[in-house]
């Protein structure tokens, strides 16, 4: 069972988003900061879950084996500077294909739970978006953070249209994990 979990969106909180996808390694650019936020919250004892959504997979715009490599350079990345991603969930599902692990569906978060017996209450989530901040509401995780580093223009707007409001709004992943690291002590 893990004690401390943190479920990380990828897109827009460990690396730049983009309107045409991630489709590449060569595309795929850390966020000043994150790579340490995650060596932070790895030495303060939390294990670290990606849960992103992977669209492109099903655009045909990168193939199963390429995502692979862009999560295993990514791993290997942040675990050289002394961090661990504990794993990865991804959907490679269409907006409109309505299966249960896109978010801001919980179904991601679920696998993860299943696999690591994560008591979702007492976990965190970060993400970029309304639908990742919606997706921790839907799980029952705990508490949602929100940071400012995604594409997405208004999506504190988007969630009060939800009715929906995040635990806290951050610049980026590293001042969202001094947030969480504050409230552990």
């Amino acid at each position: 069972m893990l004690k401390k979990v943190v479920f990380l969106d990828r897109d827009g909180v460990i690396n730049f988003d983009s309107p045409d996808y991630i489709k590449s390694r060569e595309e795929f650019e850390f966020i000043p900061g994150s790579v340490e936020a995650v060596r932070e919250l790895t030495t303060n004892g939390f294990d670290c879950i990606v849960i992103t959504n992977q669209s492109a997979l099903a655009r045909n715009l990168i193939s199963a084996a390429e995502l692979d490599r862009i999560h295993t350079m990514m791993k290997k990345a942040i675990a050289s500077a002394g961090g661990r991603i504990t794993d990865i969930f991804w959907c490679p599902h269409l907006p409109d294909d309505g299966c249960d692990c896109r978010k801001p569906e919980p179904g991601l978060i679920y696998q993860a739970r299943r696999k690591y017996d994560i008591n979702l209450a007492a976990a965190v989530m970060v993400g970029d978006s309304a639908r990742d901040i919606e997706c921790a509401r839907r799980a029952g995780v705990g508490r949602a953070l929100l940071v400012q580093s995604g594409k997405d223009g208004d999506v504190q707007g988007q969630l009060k249209a939800r009715q929906m409001v995040p635990d806290h709004v951050a610049e980026d992943l590293r001042e969202a994990v001094k947030w969480i690291l504050r409230r552990q002590q």
